[in-house]
C-alpha cells in the first residue's frame, strides 16, 4: 500500500454531489459560451442514466430554452427508450426532436451487412430473429480473455416457443457485425451535428469514465462530440449525481444497456463483465495506489478476484488507446 494512503475505504468514491454539479455547470458555461462560442447544447438522449444526467446538467448550465434533446430510435431500439427520454425532456422543459434512423441505416446497409455475417454462423437467421453479442460473465472466477459470443433467438413457430442458440464468433464475422452496428452510432453523431450546426449549438457527449477510459464507445460515433462533461466520473458516481439532480426513478433503476442489439444486451454482459459497484471500487482503489489485498478485504473478495478485475481493466485500456487519440499527423512543416 502506498505510504499515507491509510485503509482503503470504498466510501471514498462518494461525491459531494452539490459541489461536483456546480463545478461541471460552471465548466459547461465557460466552455460552450466562451471557448466554443456557441449558443447552447445538443444532447442525444436515450432514457439511460448518462444522457439523462448530461441533459440535466446542460439545463442547469444553459437554461432549458438553450438545450435541445434529440431522440434517435431505430428498429432494434427498445421502444421504452423513446418514451422514457421524452418524459425526461418534458419534465426538464427541454424541446425534443425525434429522428427515426431506420431508413438511413437501411440505405447504408447496416442491417444487411450485419445479417450477412450472422448467417455465416447461423444460416437460418432471418426475419423475426433477434441477436446480441456477449462476453464471458465469470470475471470474478477466472481471468478469461474478452472472447465474444453471438446469441440468436428464433421467432416462435407453431406450438414451439422461441429458441436460443449461441456460438463463439470468429474474428472475421465479429469485425463485420461490429463495423455494421457502429453505423448506428455514427449516424447518430451526424444527426446531432446537423442540429448543432443549424442552431449554432455544441454537441455535448454523454460518456462516463468507464466508457471513455475502457473504450466502450465508437470513434467518430458517440465519441464524436464537442465537450464531454462526465468522462471523469465513474458510473456509480453518475448515479450519485442522478439522485442529486432528481432524475426520475424509472431511469435510475433501469438496467444500463447498449440498446444496439435486437435481442437486448446489458452493458455488463456486452462489455464490462461486472456490476459497476464492484468494477468502480476496484478500479478506484487501483488508481489510488492501494494493493489488491487491501481492496479485496474492503469488498469481501479474495485477492485473485481483484487481480482478475485489474488485469481486465488494463487489457481494455491498452487495446483501445487508438479510440482516444486525435488524428495522427505523420509529418510537420519545417
Amino acid at each position: 500500500m502506498n505510504p499515507g494512503k491509510g485503509t482503503f475505504n470504498p466510501d471514498r468514491l462518494n461525491l459531494d454531489a452539490a459541489g461536483e454539479t456546480k463545478k461541471i455547470v460552471d465548466a459547461l458555461q465557460q466552455t460552450i459560451h466562451h471557448r466554443l462560442r456557441k449558443r447552447g447544447a445538443v444532447v442525444g438522449i436515450s432514457g439511460g442514466i448518462d444522457s439523462s444526467v448530461t441533459l440535466a446538467l446542460c439545463v442547469r448550465a444553459l437554461g432549458s430554452q438553450n438545450v435541445l434533446g434529440v431522440i434517435m430510435p431505430e428498429k432494434d431500439s427498445d421502444p421504452q427508450s423513446k418514451l422514457i427520454a421524452s418524459r425526461l425532456a418534458d419534465s426538464l422543459q427541454v424541446p425534443v426532436i425525434i429522428e427515426e434512423l431506420t431508413p438511413a441505416l437501411e440505405a447504408a446497409g447496416c442491417y444487411t451487412r450485419r445479417d450477412e455475417a450472422i448467417r455465416n454462423l447461423f444460416p437460418e437467421y432471418g426475419h423475426g430473429w433477434t441477436c446480441k453479442i456477449t462476453l464471458p460473465g465469470n470475471l470474478l472466477e477466472h481471468d478469461t480473455f474478452n472472447i465474444f459470443t453471438l446469441t440468436v433467438v428464433s421467432p416462435p413457430a407453431g406450438n414451439k416457443g422461441s429458441q436460443t442458440y449461441s456460438k463463439r464468433i470468429p474474428l472475421k464475422e465479429y469485425l463485420q457485425i461490429i463495423a455494421a452496428s457502429n453505423l448506428k452510432q455514427r449516424m447518430r453523431m451526424s444527426m446531432l451535428y446537423f442540429h448543432a450546426e443549424r442552431l449554432n449549438y455544441a454537441v455535448v457527449g454523454t460518456a462516463n469514465k468507464n466508457e471513455h477510459d475502457l473504450g466502450f464507445f465508437v470513434k467518430y460515433g458517440d465519441g464524436g462530440v464537442d465537450v464531454s462533461p462526465i468522462t471523469h466520473l465513474y458510473k456509480t458516481q453518475v448515479y450519485q449525481l442522478a439522485a442529486y439532480l432528481n432524475i426520475p426513478l424509472e431511469i435510475r433503476q433501469r438496467t444500463p444497456t447498449t440498446d444496439t442489439y435486437s435481442a437486448g444486451s446489458t452493458q455488463e454482459e456486452f462489455f464490462f463483465r461486472l456490476p459497476f459497484e464492484i468494477l468502480d471500487t476496484v478500479w478506484f482503489g487501483h488508481e489510488q495506489g492501494f494493493e489488491p489485498r487491501d481492496i479485496a478485504s474492503a469488498l469481501q473478495l479474495n485477492e485473485a478476484q481483484v487481480m482478475n478485475i485489474i488485469a481486465d481493466i488494463e487489457r481494455k485500456k491498452r487495446a483501445t488507446v487508438y479510440l482516444r487519440e486525435a488524428p495522427i499527423q505523420l509529418l510537420e512543416n519545417d
